[in-house]
């Protein structure tokens, strides 16, 4: 252990350098877990490709691959594996659990989103949200809908949930142009997708800019979320709990960690958060105390023996 946390501040050190010539808090390593309590590094099988990753309320985590579309299952206390639900063979990119136990996931270039049902894997509806080129990047839950974004088009796509949380029919899927501020860029836009604090809108990254956004789900106008001129570089998967926003900077190995307003409109960059067993970490998840990412390792050429991971570290 004591190697692991020397190797925490040496890292948090060096990334500590670099942010200081931009005058914003430097990078600190995340806070030890408790020894023995939860395994920091879970291995995931040789040649997964994840990306996505969702939680469960009793600890049962799901991870998406961009290989096959399939997902693996295992219990956060332990880290063991409980199954593995096969995919279609195309990409499971971010991916949410709902309270009924039903998984909805962002197919990519697939220009599709998948229902399926968390304990069996199988499918319960799938949604042509496009038939553009596109990638359906990443997905939040509302209180009467799932959002997903599209990374090459400037648009979000809503599929609004019936009574009692009904699945809609295939032909629901309302799309909702981003507008206002948002200028679409070359490269990726948008990508990770969370609700304000106050549940009343979104919040999306744009990837190519680091600009984080408020997004009027009713209008899609998006304005920029006031950070003091900070931005989120290389921003993939957001998570908010309470008042507090945590962005992944992937190919930075970053969790940035900004206290917003109720409304989310503007926020203040309080802390960034590094690991030595990060490489390039894409979406993040919660339970209890711990954050929970997937290294996706971009950059590193995947073939089936490359092994990768699920990193936690406290909150």
């Amino acid at each position: 252990m004591i190697s692991r946390i020397v190797a925490r501040k040496l890292s948090a050190a060096a990334l500590g350098a670099l942010f200081l010539v931009s005058g914003i808090p430097a990078v600190h390593a995340a806070p030890q877990p408790r020894p023995g309590h939860f395994e920091d590094v879970i291995a995931l099988p040789d040649g997964f490709q994840p990306e996505g990753i969702a939680i469960g309320p009793r600890g049962t985590a799901y991870v998406g691959s961009l290989a096959d579309g399939d997902v693996y299952v295992f219990d956060v206390r332990t880290g063991e594996e409980i199954r593995t639900l096969e995919g279609p063979g195309t990409p499971s990119v971010g991916l949410k659990i709902d309270n009924r136990g039903r998984l909805f996931i962002a197919g990519g270039p697939t220009g599709e989103a998948r229902v399926v049902d968390a304990a069996t894997g199988d499918l319960l509806q799938s949604y042509a949200l496009t038939d553009t080129p596109t990638f359906v990047n990443d997905v939040v839950m509302t209180r009467d809908a799932a959002w997903f974004t599209d990374s090459q088009q400037a648009q979000l796509y809503k599929l609004p949930l019936g009574p009692g949380g009904a699945l809609p029919r295939t032909d629901a899927i309302k799309v909702v142009p981003l507008s206002g501020s948002w200028m679409q860029q070359p490269g990726f836009n948008a990508n990770g997708i969370a609700e304000t604090p106050n549940h009343q809108a979104l919040l999306v990254i744009q990837s190519s800019t680091g600009i984080l956004f408020h997004v009027d789900p009713e209008t899609g106008v998006a304005s920029v979320v006031d950070l003091g001129g900070v931005l989120l570089p290389n921003g993939d998967g957001l998570l908010v709990a309470g008042r507090i926003l945590y962005v992944v900077q992937n190919q930075l190995n970053t969790v940035a960690v900004i206290r917003l307003d109720a409304a989310g409109i503007s926020g203040e960059l309080i802390d960034r958060y590094t690991d030595p067993d990060f490489q390039v970490p894409t979406t993040i998840a919660r339970f209890g105390d711990g954050l929970y990412l997937p290294n996706a390792r971009f950059g590193t050429p995947p073939a089936p023996d490359t092994p990768y991971s699920v990193v936690r570290i406290d909150r």
